[in-house]
């Protein structure tokens, strides 16, 4: 899906086309995953560099007033606050409006010096913060409440989205999704940093470019052999397990090589596509076009023809590369990440655990007893979040709204 021309039609007539939720199977809801690829599309021609290709996919969302950006502070929605503010300028349109969420409970979240680092930068004079104290749980009462109406989605976090969108209701909102994916390391980046280094490598180094070189067989067994001793999910049985540890590993085992290629790939995974479809469904609830700009078909297509087979030597290099004229090189190297797991599933999570009598979820795929225990330890996982969920909403009264 083109994003930019989603945004367009949404913007045009948000009642045209409803987009629909995507509903996960059985085993999606244990594994709290989406597997598998869909079929991989032609690149579109295009001879536009990578920052033309995303001024692009940015201006259908400034043109739809106001336009909002989703921003954490961290690289990704830095970086398209910079390059949609930039392209604003230019222009002539308003700026965007940074919406930022604030967790002033959860120290791990905490990311004000780094928003206030580029929101000066950028020389923004308006900025939405929004105060979570609770709300974001994922079993906190705007959860529950969407979670009548809509039913259990994935990634679950999308339960805790309805206040954000109701600040950006009748507008358009760009977020930072998929720069992990698009702009972080891809399997050839080993290669290309051996190949470009001019000292002898590391030990490191030539250990991880000969498992990118590996042929697809031999990479999806060692991702399951890795994953074997991997207790992130405790409470699958172990069928179910292996099961999981077989598909994931057949799916960083079908990654090309080449970075254009792998780059075209990873726009193609369902667990992608799931995220686009869902954050789109959302929107059209509160007429607002959304726009994920790294993911972006054009963007996409101008950077694999930018990049090549070899790509770039990870993802600061190529951070610098692409918006090193909008923001501060203290923002395009760096390397933390804020954690946001204390914020969904604190005491509300607990105490459902606390009463909660087992029902609700497949015995067959999941062990009760270890999911309990999961969500009543010191660091519960988010990897339980939709079984928590699907528990909760199956233990209601009433049927939920919209699942059909």
């Amino acid at each position: 899906m083109n994003l930019h021309s989603a945004a367009v039609r949404m913007g045009a007539d948000p009642a045209h086309s409803t987009p629909r939720y995507f509903r996960l199977s059985s085993f999606e809801i244990a594994t709290s995953w989406v597997h598998g690829s869909l079929p991989v599309a032609p690149y579109p021609e295009t001879a536009a560099t990578p920052r033309e290709a995303l001024d692009d996919a940015l201006r259908a969302a400034l043109l739809r007033a106001p336009c909002f950006v989703s921003f954490s502070g961290g690289r990704d929605s830095s970086a398209i606050l910079a390059a949609a503010t930039a392209l604003a300028r230019r222009e002539g349109h308003a700026d965007p409006v940074p919406v930022t969420e604030v967790y002033p409970d959860v120290p791990d979240a905490d990311e004000a010096d780094w928003q206030r680092l580029v929101v000066d930068h950028l020389g923004l004079t308006e900025w939405v913060r929004l105060p979570i104290r609770g709300e974001s749980d994922l079993l906190g009462d705007g959860a529950r409440a969407s979670l009548l109406r809509r039913g259990v989605l994935w990634p679950p976090p999308f339960h805790v989205k309805d206040r954000l969108f109701e600040t950006v209701a009748g507008g358009s909102v760009l977020t930072g999704e998929g720069g992990d994916e698009i702009i972080g390391p891809r399997r050839t980046t080993p290669v290309t940093l051996l190949v470009r280094k001019r000292r002898r490598p590391r030990p490191e180094l030539l250990a991880a470019t000969a498992a990118a070189l590996a042929p697809g067989p031999v990479r999806a067994f060692r991702v399951r052999r890795q994953m074997t001793g991997d207790a992130q999910q405790p409470w699958l049985r172990p069928a179910v397990a292996r099961r999981h540890r077989r598909l994931l590993a057949a799916d960083e085992g079908s990654e090309p090589l080449a970075w254009d290629r792998s780059l075209w790939w990873v726009r193609h995974r369902r667990a992608v596509d799931a995220v686009v479809a869902n954050y789109a469904a959302l929107g059209a609830e509160f007429d607002v076009a959304v726009g994920h700009p790294l993911l972006d078909t054009g963007f996409l297509a101008a950077l694999t023809r930018f990049g090549g087979r070899w790509g770039f030597a990870g993802r600061t290099a190529l951070m610098r590369i692409l918006f090193s004229d909008v923001l501060p090189d203290e923002i395009l190297r760096r390397s933390s990440k804020a954690s946001f797991d204390r914020a969904y599933m604190g005491e509300p999570t607990r105490a459902f655990a606390r009463d909660w009598d087992g029902s609700g979820v497949d015995a067959e795929l999941v062990d009760p007893e270890a999911l309990r225990a999961g969500w009543l330890s010191d660091r519960p996982s988010t990897l339980s979040g939709t079984l928590l969920q699907q528990a909760w909403l199956a233990a209601q009264p009433s049927p939920p709204r919209g699942t059909e």
